[in-house]
């Protein structure tokens, strides 16, 4: 896994502390490139806002930290999570219950919870919450380092 501090070049874009900015990915390292040096891009900030939710697995409140907030020049703000594609979508069912397959679907309805309380919260403060995949990527143009 590709992980580390990552440096920004330009500190007047970033919202947060630019000394403490770390990337979990080489999808987080990417998108922080490109948030960094795109002239469209006002402001950006990464895990700095942090969303209350209820879980349903065990019906307690946690903390969901957004990946990405994303202002541009237009004034739209975007908070954004990255998640492969195959994590957006329920896992099909194998014809035996596996242990793999319960822990799948945990994540699945926990992911859920994580966003539709950032897109109830978004939508009340007019702003846009999205999951990106890597084909939002490549649609971007943001090419993943390692690829």
């Amino acid at each position: 896994m590709h992980q580390g501090r990552f440096k920004i070049k330009n500190p007047n874009k970033y919202i947060g502390d630019v000394t403490n900015v770390y990337y979990r990915s080489s999808w987080e390292f990417s998108v922080m490139m490109w948030c960094d040096n795109n002239p469209s891009i006002k402001q950006w900030s990464s895990e700095e806002l942090v969303i209350p939710y209820l879980c349903p697995t065990d019906n307690a409140i946690h903390r969901y930290f957004v990946d990405f907030t994303i202002t541009f020049q237009t004034g739209q703000t975007y908070w954004i999570e990255l998640k492969p594609e195959k994590y957006t979508k329920l896992p099909e069912k194998p014809s035996k219950t596996s242990k793999k397959y319960v822990t799948e679907v945990f994540q699945y309805v926990k992911n859920q919870a994580k966003w539709k309380a950032a897109n109830d919260h978004a939508k009340s403060k007019n702003i846009i919450f999205q999951v990106w995949t890597e084909k939002t990527l490549k649609d971007l143009g943001i090419k993943i380092l390692g690829k």
